[in-house]
């Protein structure tokens, strides 16, 4: 896509200049999404269409506050790895096929 992206166990959880330079996006649940939205509505933004409705955010940079982006990228990395953890946890102990 040639923007940067931030992963866990192959997950995206942030990228970086997305649509352009200016802009950025977290992966949030749709309630974190609707408090960052509430504290810093110039800030924050639901991505369009369905992603936006599964929490998708995007982050203006340049009206961003270095603390609000700091705890947006905590809340979407806690997201990310403890659906990963849930994957694992379901996944251990099952046997592959044929074995």
């Amino acid at each position: 896509m040639g923007h940067p992206d931030f992963r866990v166990d192959g997950r995206i959880f942030a990228t970086l200049g997305y649509p352009d330079s200016c802009w950025a996006a977290v992966k949030l649940s749709a309630a974190e999404q609707a408090a960052f939205m509430a504290m810093q509505p110039r800030v924050f933004t639901p991505a369009k269409g369905a992603w936006g409705r599964a929490g998708s955010t995007m982050v203006l940079l340049r009206e961003a506050r270095k603390a609000a982006v700091q705890a947006a990228l905590a809340a979407a990395w806690e997201g990310i790895t403890s659906q990963a953890s849930a994957s694992k946890r379901r996944t251990k102990g099952r046997r592959e096929p044929g074995h």
